[in-house]
Formats: C-alpha cells, structure tokens, sequence
C-alpha cells in the first residue's frame, strides 16, 4: 500500500490508533508537528467480530485515506492496547484473538516496503504529551489514561519508561487490597512467561470506564455508561459508587506519586469529560499523602493522545516499546 509517488511530491506519515471501542488514523507532513486539532477518520472498532476482522477494516480504511491524500506515505505509526512484545500483543484481553495476534508482521505484508512502527497506546499518548502537549519540558512526570481501561506512562529523565516487558505502567494490574495477591483460579503460563497474574486486573476492574458501566448498570438496573454515572452524580447511590472508585484511583495514584517523585502528572482519556469531579479529587489526595505533591492537569490531547503518539512514532522513526516492520 503506497501513495502515488510523484518526483518532488510532498512526504506524509500515517497515524493508526487501536482502541478499545474506535480505531482513529490520521496523517501529518513529514518532518513537522501535526496541526492540532487533526483531521481524523474513525470507524468502529467491534471487537466481538473478532480480531482479524478489526484489522481487515482498518486496513482497507487506510487505503482509502492513502488513495485520496496526495504525495509519498513515507512512514506508519500505530498505537494499540496491550503491549507488543516478540512480535506479538499481550495483556489485551478484551477484543478476542487480539492477545497474541502477530500485529506488526500482519502490517508489514499490507504496508510493504513502508516502514510501520508499534507500540503500546498510552506510552504514545505519553511519548505525545511530552514532544507537544502537558509534559513538555518536564523531567519526571506521568501521564495517566481514564479511558474504556486504565494505564499509566511514566517519564524519567526526560525519557517514557518501557519496563523489562514494556509492561512498565501497566497499573490495571494494581492490587487494591491484600487479597488481590491471592490468585483464585490460577491460569497456565504461557510462551513468553506470562504467569497466572494476568487472568485479573483488579484496579482496572473497579475504576475504569467499563467497570463503572457495569457497576452502574448494576446498581441502578439499567444499563449506564460511565459517562451517564457522571451526569447522575446527584443520586445518593450514584455518588456513593463514584467517589469510592475515585478513592480507588487516588489511592493508587498517591502511591505512584510517592514512588516516582514526579513533578508534574497528566491526565487524559475519555473519563476527562468528568474531569471538574476527578481532577479535585486527584489533587486532593495527593496533597495529603505525598511528600512533595506535584502539579496536577489535564492532557493537552485529551481525548486523542495515543494518535497523536503514532504519529510521532512515524515522524521520529522510533519505537517506544514495540517493533518496527
């Protein structure tokens, strides 16, 4: 898949973002900083169709945002959830087939002889954050994900930290309380030495966007979205689920906070929209239990960080915790 390439014709990349419920691509001159905001297309993710159909749909939108734009595609980026690692995704457990699906390699055979550069989506959105956006200039930082799941990048040293695994901010896995680290119903490691840890992701299960959905849902006895729990904060009960949750999410956030020693944290995702209840209560949790309690803010790309990350994958030619095809 290529863009006409006429001699002297203009450069672009392209920027792929896998999520959870929207795949969104865009591109940008090669060599510049994208315009902000981006002219993006997004279609559906349907995970419950299964993997190879998300990425058979992605693809033939790719050729035809690459067929209607003028000049050379000279590079690919693409974000996705869970992390890549040998050339596979792990710990992305909720569109089936994608846990284990060989993403880079299934992008190279469509991309051809263009190069296409993966990584984990909220280490983009932080990469982002800090070439562009509310981490610039800072030196240790994180950039925290509220979305459909929940993640965290960490910035030491001017640099996003990938982890031994790239697994580094994976704080879905976090355990809330001691008997989280009692594994019930222990599942078979597998190749590349996941343990039985991995069948749970207990912070994620209680404060992400699905996991208020479905508590929601449950309480009220009708089905809510995150975003609906919000708007209905007045409910007693309602106020009662959300600011347990958010004691949840500050709890784990003061103690990355205290362990990192960062001066400045962000925050992004699709909770933002909800972001006059979390911010203050984020902020209020760090001041009293953290040392030296850092600045807290919203994302400058608050809802489209990981894109604007895989396109600096492709403009940077670097792979943050992926691969390059």
């Amino acid at each position: 898949m290529s863009a006409d390439r006429t001699q002297g014709s203009p450069r672009y990349v392209l920027g792929v973002d896998f999520g959870g419920t929207k795949v969104a691509l865009a591109t940008a001159p090669l060599g510049a900083a994208p315009r902000m905001p981006l002219s993006v297309t997004r279609i559906e993710t349907r995970g419950f169709e299964g993997a190879p159909e998300v990425v058979r749909r992605t693809v033939a939108a790719c050729q035809t945002l690459v067929a209607g734009h003028p000049g050379e595609l000279a590079a690919v980026g693409v974000s996705t959830f869970g992390i890549v690692r040998d050339g596979v995704v792990r710990l992305a457990p909720n569109v089936p087939g994608w846990d284990g699906l060989p993403l880079p390699g299934l992008l190279r055979e469509e991309f051809g002889r263009t190069p296409v550069r993966v990584a984990n989506d909220v280490k983009a959105a932080t990469a982002a954050e800090l070439r562009w956006g509310s981490l610039k200039g800072v030196k240790d930082g994180i950039y925290l994900n509220l979305g459909t799941g929940l993640a965290a990048g960490f910035v030491v040293n001017g640099h996003v930290v990938n982890g031994a695994h790239g697994a580094a901010g994976e704080i879905a896995y976090l355990a809330r309380h001691a008997d989280d680290l009692r594994i019930l119903q222990p599942a078979a490691p597998v190749a590349d030495g996941l343990g039985p840890a991995v069948t749970r992701a207990p912070l994620e299960e209680y404060v992400s966007g699905i996991a208020l959905a479905e508590r929601g849902s449950e309480l009220l006895g009708t089905p809510v979205t995150a975003a609906d729990l919000f708007d209905r904060g007045h409910d007693p009960r309602v106020r009662i689920l959300l600011d347990d949750a958010l004691d949840a999410l500050a709890l784990a956030m003061a103690n990355l906070c205290v362990a990192l020693d960062p001066s400045r944290v962000v925050i992004g995702g699709g909770m933002m929209g909800a972001a006059q209840l979390i911010v203050p209560h984020l902020r209020e949790a760090v001041r009293q239990a953290v040392p030296y309690p850092p600045e807290i803010v919203a994302a400058r790309f608050v809802d489209d960080a990981p894109l604007y990350g895989a396109l600096a994958l492709a403009l940077d030619g670097d792979s943050l915790d992926g691969t390059s095809a």
